[in-house]
């Protein structure tokens, strides 16, 4: 196999195990800077020149796209896949885990836990928005932060607003999150490759640190996952479309949480506190995935005229409960079930003898226009009971300016401008 690991930082520790994973197992490797890429468009004829001169055939590319260049990174992937060559991670997948709030909004609906969270500009809506996530405290959040950076735990409402207020006056965007108390100082890493969990590590911060980021002084311990966690983990990275993910997961009281999903994890804190060779696990993934790279459904459902993907439900009532796939006659109306989502569990590639209970999800291909009269038309969700009216958010230089009222802070924005893969 002839493998490209797109890094800006060669001698970084994640990317001399990969290439030296790679080497140990006869592969041909490569560690090809992403900022060195040319994309030529053309028709018919999607190509990448490198360093001035025209790509060579790779079989498989292991992006380590870092945050401060993921918008050309993702173009580098995203052209390496019109091209048909494997990608362990999309370009899709990796803007998704990249921006908090989109991955959150994407694992929102799905049957995952994710600490209830909040996405707010508008300073009346700050206080309100506080409310419904549990009161204080709070832990603020820049969407684009890596590494602990631009995270901020608020034991105040008025400090809460104050911060809130700053960032959003720096022209940042921030997340509301709730904290969840039970959990606070650690988490668990978990190393997701394919559909498994390779290795996982908890990770606890020291003194009166709350981030528990090795690199914030964190120290870690390997451990053993049970079932829910495992299983939370594969899923998370599997929504969000990653073959290779670092999943961080809180401890909750009501099971694991998900806080992050990770698309380029660093090998070193994980292969020090367990030693395992999870670089070995990622190379060996490649290897036997390397002669099935993703199809985007999107553009070759496009030659299809009249055909796609569709999701249908049963819900309670349904004709098709009780009928197994193959009494549903979905195939007579040339509608293929592609995967079964019944609670938190996908079966995929369903037995026709399998029987429809209510409440589960087919994912179907088949003609649309048939498929578009078996799903019902949306109802109105029930609302929440109405929040109590608060008053008015005080801009912060009049929060601050309240003596008492607020914990001494010291805030600093950081921007991540480090190609650190």
């Amino acid at each position: 196999m002839k493998l490209a690991i797109l890094s800006c930082s060669p001698q970084s520790y994640s990317t001399r195990r990969l290439r030296e994973a790679a080497i140990q197992r006869g592969h041909n490797v490569k560690v090809l800077n992403t900022l060195k890429f040319a994309i030529d468009l053309e028709k018919g004829m999607p190509d990448l020149y490198f360093k001035q001169k025209r790509l060579s055939q790779y079989d498989a590319v292991l992006p380590r796209i870092g945050t401060s260049i993921t918008y050309f990174g993702t173009a580098v992937v995203r052209q390496f896949e019109q091209m048909d060559v494997f990608c362990t991670n999309s370009s899709a997948s990796i803007a998704n885990s990249r921006d908090k709030l989109r991955s959150l909004q994407i694992l929102s609906r799905h049957n995952v836990g994710i600490p209830e969270t909040t996405f707010v500009r508008d300073k009346k809506d700050v206080l309100p928005a506080i409310e419904r996530v549990g009161g204080v405290p709070v832990v603020i959040k820049l969407i684009e932060g890596t590494q602990g950076i631009g995270v901020i735990l608020a034991n105040s409402i008025s400090t809460a607003a104050g911060i809130i207020e700053l960032l959003q006056s720096q022209k940042q965007s921030v997340l509301v999150q709730k904290f969840v108390k039970e959990s606070k100082g650690r988490d668990i890493r978990a190393f997701v490759v394919g559909n498994q969990v390779v290795g996982a590590m908890r990770r606890v911060a020291q003194g009166q640190e709350f981030r528990s980021n090795v690199h914030r002084g964190g120290v870690t311990e390997p451990v053993i996952l049970d079932e829910i966690y495992r299983e939370t983990a594969v899923r998370a990275a599997q929504i969000l479309g990653l073959k290779v993910a670092g999943v961080d997961l809180l401890e909750g009281k009501d099971g694991p949480q998900i806080m992050e999903v990770n698309s380029s994890p660093g090998l070193e804190g994980i292969e020090g506190c367990t030693q395992l060779d999870i670089a070995g696990s990622i190379i060996d993934y490649i290897s036997n995935q390397v002669n099935f790279p993703e199809i985007d459904l999107r553009q070759r459902l496009t030659v299809s005229s009249g055909y796609g993907v569709a999701e249908i439900h049963i819900p309670e009532g349904s004709e098709y409960i009780g009928r197994t796939i193959l009494d549903s006659g979905l195939r007579e109306k040339d509608i293929v079930v592609l995967t079964l989502h019944r609670d938190a569990k996908v079966i995929p590639n369903p037995r026709s003898q399998r029987e429809l209970q209510a409440g589960d999800r087919l994912l179907c291909f088949g003609k649309l226009e048939l498929m578009r009269d078996m799903i019902p038309s949306k109802t109105r969700r029930k609302r929440r009971p109405k929040v109590q009216e608060l008053p008015d958010l005080p801009v912060a230089e009049e929060v601050f300016k309240e003596k008492g009222t607020i914990e001494p802070i010291s805030i600093r924005v950081e921007k991540d401008v480090s190609d650190h893969e």
